[in-house]
């Protein structure tokens, strides 16, 4: 996927003056990232690196993480699930799980119309509710609903129906969407974390194929042109 170095993401400025926003996460922001298909050689990023250098950092620079109830149900690998249901179950919660069922008629009714409106650029059916993409459509429209401005994913979808409202019509012009390599920047520059691992989960995600290396900057570059970025802003 490629990154912007080039222009700031408002979202993200927000996100690094008030860590104690709510911050909504996809599900792909929990499980590590698996780019095993492109060659033999290439495995998953152990979960075990992957929750210390990256997850529990991102846990204790952010007091009000949360995720919907559909994002907590597409997590199934056994690790990765006792990790989440032991952050949702500490005191205090590292992490706030949202349901449906709380929501009153009024908002479950416009909860219905924002599931409709941006189902028809998904793979999503609210009526069959499948699985493809339900967790960020679902996860989107409760948001749009509450009024909750910033979501974290790995996933084209999510990324278009925020960056692309306008276009698509999908009313949430309002919302922000943050990215792992920004969240990666964020970490790395707080300087009391694993500094070793947040670049090669940089690597890993972004400068790994020819094609990676075509499109993104190596680490070096990126981590420069990030400061001139955000330095100012942050």
């Amino acid at each position: 996927m490629r990154i912007d170095i080039d222009n700031s993401n408002p979202a993200f400025i927000m996100m690094t003056q008030n860590p104690e926003q709510v911050f909504f996460l996809d599900a792909n922001i929990f499980i590590p990232p698996d780019r095993s298909g492109i060659s033999k050689k290439i495995g998953t990023f152990r979960f075990e690196d992957y929750k210390d250098g990256f997850l529990e950092p991102l846990l204790c620079e952010f007091s009000n993480l949360a995720i919907h109830e559909t994002v907590y149900n597409e997590i199934v690998a056994d690790s990765v699930k006792e990790y989440v249901d032991s952050s949702i179950g500490s005191t205090p919660s590292k992490i706030c799980v949202h349901y449906d069922r709380n929501l009153t008629d009024e908002e479950k009714a416009l909860l219905q119309l924002f599931l409709n409106k941006l189902s028809i650029h998904s793979q999503y059916d609210p009526v069959a509710d499948n699985a493809k993409d339900r967790g960020e459509v679902r996860s989107l429209s409760y948001m749009a609903v509450k009024k909750y401005l910033y979501f974290a994913a790995n996933d084209a979808l999510p990324i278009r129906l925020i960056k692309n409202a306008e276009e698509l019509r999908t009313s949430l012009d309002d919302l922000g969407v943050i990215q792992p390599y920004e969240l990666i920047y964020y970490l790395y520059k707080q300087n009391k974390y694993d500094n070793k691992v947040l670049r090669i989960l940089y690597k890993y995600l972004y400068y790994l194929t020819a094609r990676d290396k075509a499109e993104n900057p190596d680490w070096g570059t990126f981590v420069e042109r990030m400061s001139l970025l955000y330095e100012k802003q942050g």
